[in-house]
């Protein structure tokens, strides 16, 4: 057979084969043969339960059997992709909360995490400011950025959760996280779901992890690089990947430090990573207790 003749029939099959079994009546099963979808809803877990502080790292049956047993805070975290000088990767706040949003979490006890919402405003795009200057930065205008935490806060709120609460790690993410919580805190007034903008998290959450760290670990910077970097921000998404703030390069070029503070042992940096979000973590988890209550 030829090769062109071999396409032809190849290129039949396609469309043919579905059209056959539709004259034939043979069912083209795509979902879940026999099972509707309360039944499905309702049926036992047939495994044990995973473990995972994060919704997308589990099975929509383990969502609900947590929540039908008092998980009722879901935590929308906000980050973005920004310029951070040559050290770290563009990615810098969505690894500080990948780091932190779990250990919130796990202090809240009732609370889980949703994906982090990566794209945020940063700058006007065309022409740039800001952010969007450099390379690589992504900025969302202000209305797609409501209306994706819009939409994210109204899921969450068909699944179940009676408390969402809004966190993000970046100064343009914090004016459209409140318009989103007043606008739907008026909306869902007469439901037994509510919203919340949690701003401490940011703003004096920042703040006072520098001031823990600097009086409490004694650790404090003595320089200023010149880089939208610092020695927080570093040793926390250390916490996550050391390659994201690029360790050993920077080892290699004898640049491993920001800001006059030293990230080298790799070990004894990681440490002051975990350190700064255990404090953060506390320190927002019981700014959403109180703003709960």
């Amino acid at each position: 057979m030829k090769l062109g003749g071999f396409r032809h029939l190849v290129n039949f099959s396609v469309f043919a084969i579905p059209a056959i079994l539709l004259s034939l009546q043979v069912p083209m099963v795509f979902g879940q043969p026999g099972i509707t979808d309360d039944e499905l809803l309702n049926a036992e877990r047939p495994i044990s339960r995973g473990e995972s502080y994060w919704l997308e790292e589990l099975t929509f049956m383990e969502i609900r059997d947590l929540i039908a047993n008092g998980t009722s805070t879901v935590i929308i975290p906000t980050g973005g992709i920004e310029e951070n000088g040559p050290y770290l990767a563009t990615g810098k706040h969505n690894l500080i909360l990948e780091a932190t949003c779990p250990a919130i979490a796990a202090k809240l006890g009732n609370a889980l995490c949703a994906p982090i919402v990566k794209f945020v405003p940063e700058g006007n795009i065309d022409p740039p400011t800001g952010s969007m200057k450099f390379p690589g930065t992504i900025s969302l205008s202000a209305a797609t950025y409501e209306a994706l935490l819009t939409d994210i806060a109204a899921s969450l709120r068909q699944s179940g959760f009676d408390d969402i609460v809004m966190i993000g790690d970046s100064g343009g993410n914090q004016r459209g996280m409140a318009n989103v919580a007043n606008e739907l805190s008026e909306k869902w007034s007469d439901t037994n779901t509510q919203i919340h903008y949690v701003a401490e998290f940011y703003n004096p959450g920042w703040e006072e992890t520098e001031i823990f760290t600097e009086v409490q670990l004694g650790v404090a910077e003595s320089d200023h690089d010149g880089y939208h970097d610092d020695i927080w921000v570093t040793a926390m998404m250390m916490v996550t990947d050391p390659a994201q703030v690029r360790f050993e390069q920077r080892l290699e070029a004898d640049l491993a430090s920001i800001n006059g503070v030293s990230i080298s042992p790799l070990e004894d940096a990681i440490e002051l990573g975990r350190r700064m979000i255990e404090f953060r973590a506390e320190f927002t988890a019981n700014a959403i207790r109180n703003t709960i209550e």
